[in-house]
């Protein structure tokens, strides 16, 4: 019933969402036109002096490339409390994000504007598209379970500042009719520890008529085996008959579709992909039948996309949504309404159509590996992890991968920590399938494994059962919206997960 009333408004969105991309150039130079103007009165807005760009290709001349370093000293006197910096007026709300390469942490900030123009709508965008495919869905029939995150109280705020997980914010601001519709219970949803957050999350849902759930893959699945172990079922849908789809995002679902597949009703069960970050609601996924990502073209949010050989130039030859090309992999860059003026997101993407304009993540700009010239990124372990479960039936929880540098009688190889959920009867062949696998989707990789000259066959760690989410909470990272690196470059990750791994 609620669902038949309000299809129509959703209905009205999805027809405008597919104007704006039918003319992708006209909406977003319209986006960037309104965030110039936002942006003109701000501090970092004079010194550039928005108020004389005009067009984009000004704006391109005039605004710098920059990452989060470089933002830091504005962010900073932001979160204590001055405005007019990046965007106008006081900015009350920062997602905490993964660190930088100097070890701090990330203030990403959440402005009223992103939170209206951008990551609500992103969300209400996700729904839109899926009732249109879904003409008998019955979404709203039911209660949404929305896995978030906490606030931290690691800072001394400024009076009325919150940080925490973006989820925390989203939560948190919300229309409060929303939670008539969701579950757990708001003062649930926003708990930091786990030991705590978990038993009830389970508690206040079991018994709820969940019609869909939204998070983070990995977490998710923690949630969903509890309920079921205290049900005593083996299906999620024996606990809840109505569940119809998953709206997930935050890492790759490839790792983790086989274990959604055993614990689900698959004639019930329906996925949606969204790419969700502390800095914007980016893209979703508009064909169920297809993978690939497509940007939402009027979100508040101006894309442009730059050469990968041109990562850290401050003018490097971007391109706007407008100009790219097919089968080329870019760096990610934003302008948006969170006051992140051309900002390098870190996230490297793959254009598989330019109208309308869609893509796969191919993985991080730090995240990946190429030690030794094999160029190994996150959607080739993904997909290899995905492929070497199936082939030996077998589930992962978490996994992270680093090199192993050669010595003076050894090659040199990736060390892969894995921590099973279902192990292989032997993980010496796990290694052997993986590394089949890693070259079948990685033609560098395929090279210098040729032979057994130049990189060696990887090494498979198994880790403790719980020892990722132990490595998080040491970190100060445990939480539903946090993630394990996949692939790191060097040993930062791996080594201080193995010492904990031998304790």
């Amino acid at each position: 019933m609620i669902t038949s009333l309000l299809r129509p408004l959703f209905a009205h969105r999805y027809k405008t969402w597919r104007e704006a991309a039918s003319n992708i150039e006209n909406a977003q130079r319209l986006q960037l036109a309104r965030l110039i103007s936002k942006g003109a009165g701000t501090l970092y807005g004079e010194r550039l002096h928005f108020n004389s760009i005009d067009r984009y290709e000004t704006f391109r001349r005039r605004v710098p490339v920059v990452g989060y370093e470089q933002m830091r000293p504005l962010i900073m006197r932001m979160v204590n409390g001055e405005q007019d910096i990046l965007w106008p007026g006081r900015v009350f709300r920062f997602a905490q994000s993964s660190g930088t390469s100097d070890g701090k942490s990330k203030y990403v900030p959440v402005t009223a504007d992103s939170l209206r123009y951008n990551h609500y709508r992103g969300g209400f965008d996700t729904v839109s598209h899926y009732l249109h495919a879904y003409d008998k869905s019955r979404l709203f029939d039911g209660r949404a379970f929305i896995l978030g995150g906490s606030f931290s109280n690691e800072l001394e705020l400024a009076p009325g500042v919150r940080v925490g997980d973006l989820s925390a914010s989203l939560i948190d601001g919300i229309n409060p009719l929303v939670n008539l519709i969701r579950v757990p219970k708001k003062k649930v949803a926003l708990m930091s520890d786990w030991t705590e957050k978990l038993p009830l999350l389970v508690e206040g849902s079991m018994n709820a008529n969940v019609t869909n759930i939204s998070g983070v893959p990995s977490w998710f699945l923690t949630v969903l085996k509890k309920i079921m172990e205290q049900k005593g079922v083996e299906n999620i849908h024996d606990v809840w008959p109505n569940l119809e789809v998953f709206f997930h995002g935050g890492i790759s679902m490839e790792p983790y579709r086989a274990q959604y597949r055993r614990i689900t009703n698959a004639q019930k069960m329906r996925y949606m992909e969204t790419y969700n970050a502390s800095e914007g609601f980016f893209a979703i996924q508009t064909d169920p039948e297809s993978h690939w990502l497509e940007v939402i073209p009027d979100g508040g949010i101006f894309y442009e996309f730059v050469p990968l050989d041109q990562i850290g130039e401050d003018f490097p030859d971007a391109l706007p949504s407008w100009k790219v090309e097919p089968g080329v992999t870019y760096a990610l860059v934003i302008t948006s309404s969170n006051g992140l003026w051309r900002y390098v997101l870190g996230d490297t993407v793959t254009i598989q159509q330019v109208s309308p304009l869609k893509f796969t993540i191919a993985g991080r700009t730090k995240h990946f590996i190429n030690a030794f010239g094999e160029e190994l990124m996150v959607y080739n372990a993904e997909r290899a992890m995905a492929a070497t479960c199936a082939k030996m039936g077998c589930d992962v929880v978490n996994y992270t991968a680093a090199p192993v540098y050669a010595g003076d009688n050894s090659r040199g190889c990736h060390q892969w920590l894995v921590e099973f959920a279902n192990r292989p009867e032997s993980l010496d062949e796990f290694a052997v399938v993986l590394d089949k696998n890693l070259q079948s989707e990685n033609s560098d990789y395929q090279a210098k494994r040729s032979g057994d000259i130049f990189l060696g066959p990887p090494i498979v760690s198994e880790a403790k059962s719980g020892l990722f989410d132990r490595w998080l909470a040491n970190t100060g990272k445990l939480g539903g919206q946090r993630k394990v690196p996949r692939l790191c470059p060097d040993r930062r990750f791996i080594d201080p997960m193995l010492e904990l791994n031998a304790v």
